[in-house]
């Protein structure tokens, strides 16, 4: 059985409403008792009674049976009685109403008193729903009134929201640097090995020894390229346009170079709303992957795209070595490859290709998934937000 789980404003209501009735109940049977220990004995109220019977004309003024302190024994029985029945029943009538109506007031102080956490708690959902890394970094928390624990707790979650903000930037700012620092000595490389590799009477071994340096060169550009495209990802879509995925599918499957692997496009209408450029680069990571970490012979890509309810489907299969489940989510952070090989398949690729495609997801408000095939290899499956224009 599911226990019910009171908000923190039911909780402080019941508490309020809880200590204000046994208040009243104690103050109920309190006057209740002192009530009725002030009757007198029935043997003063007979004895009473029937002397006032046996008066006849004025009672002399000096009569100490009709003084004040002792007037009460000429009270009957019987309206005592209904002085105590009425304290009980309209009493406690009188106490459940006023109990209800504390309630609704110890509901409404509650919630007046939790609106400043109630904001903390919004603030700290729209940060958590941003599909850019450093969206709702930014956003502070409006905080007024006097100073308490819940104005304190609202400025320590801006200072919080600050230092993030701060260190997320140090973190962009260094990427963008280094990567491009490092892209001018890359290029003259680059340059300096086809010069030596193509010059006239360069031997072979020169040539071979150049040729190998400007794939290390290459993969390093790629790796510097893909950083770039990685920071660029985190950030949030300033612009967004109407894209067919099935267009950009086609065009990357048609246009990736597969050399043996086979290439096939099943692609129906996929329409969302996004970057064309990040979105190619999304389906053209996914095909190069695909194409790279394939089987030697009868190796085979899949590109497929589709509608589902409110989501746009971009998802490629092939054929490759079986990949263990446990696996599969390592795939998409920085640098991880398949297994422990690192150097043996350094040449194939950064690193980055599936780790871009999530970060291009996210930013457009999907996500991106990969499955392993019992056969070997895998199904990445991209779901963006659909687009009814």
């Amino acid at each position: 059985m599911r226990r019910v789980r009171l908000t923190l404003r039911a909780r402080l209501t019941l508490v309020y409403g809880g200590l204000f009735l046994a208040g009243g109940v104690f103050l109920l049977l309190l006057t209740y008792s002192l009530v009725e220990q002030a009757i007198p004995d029935p043997e003063q109220i007979v004895q009473g009674t029937q002397r006032t019977d046996a008066t006849a004309g004025p009672v002399p003024s000096d009569d100490t049976f009709v003084k004040a302190q002792d007037f009460r024994i000429l009270v009957t029985g019987q309206v005592w009685n209904d002085a105590l029945d009425t304290i009980r029943n309209e009493g406690t009538q009188a106490l459940l109403l006023v109990s209800v109506a504390t309630i609704a007031l110890g509901w409404l102080v509650a919630g007046r008193m939790l609106r400043p956490l109630q904001r903390v708690t919004d603030t700290a959902a729209q940060i958590a729903e941003s599909p850019a890394a450093d969206k709702g970094l930014h956003q502070r928390i409006k905080v007024s009134g006097p100073r308490d624990e819940l104005r304190d707790l609202a400025e320590a979650f801006n200072r919080m929201l600050e230092r993030l903000d701060q260190s997320f930037d140090g973190q962009r700012a260094f990427i963008s640097n280094a990567s491009h620092e490092l892209r001018t000595p890359l290029t003259v490389t680059r340059a300096l090995l086809e010069v030596a590799a193509h010059r006239p009477g360069a031997s072979s071994d020169v040539r071979l020894l150049s040729e190998t340096l400007l794939e290390v060169n290459t993969r390093h550009e790629r790796l510097i390229e893909g950083l770039l495209l990685l920071m660029r990802s985190d950030r949030e879509l300033a612009e967004r346009s109407y894209v067919d995925l099935s267009d950009i599918a086609e065009h990357v499957a048609a246009q990736t170079p597969s050399g043996a692997v086979a290439v096939t496009a099943a692609c129906e209408e996929a329409p969302t709303r996004g970057e064309p450029v990040l979105l190619e680069r999304l389906a053209q990571n996914l095909v190069e992957n695909a194409v790279r970490y394939n089987t030697d012979e009868d190796g085979w890509v899949r590109v497929t795209t589709r509608r589902d309810g409110d989501a746009s489907i971009l998802e490629v299969a092939n054929s490759g070595p079986v990949v263990p489940a446990f696996e599969v989510e390592g795939l998409f952070e920085p640098f991880r490859r398949l297994g422990t090989e690192r150097l043996a398949t350094a040449s194939k690729g950064a690193g980055l290709g599936l780790s871009i495609v999530r970060a291009i997801a996210k930013a457009h408000g999907g996500e991106a998934t990969a499955a392993p095939r019992p056969e070997g290899g895998l199904t990445v499956t991209v779901a963006l937000p659909a687009s009814a224009d």
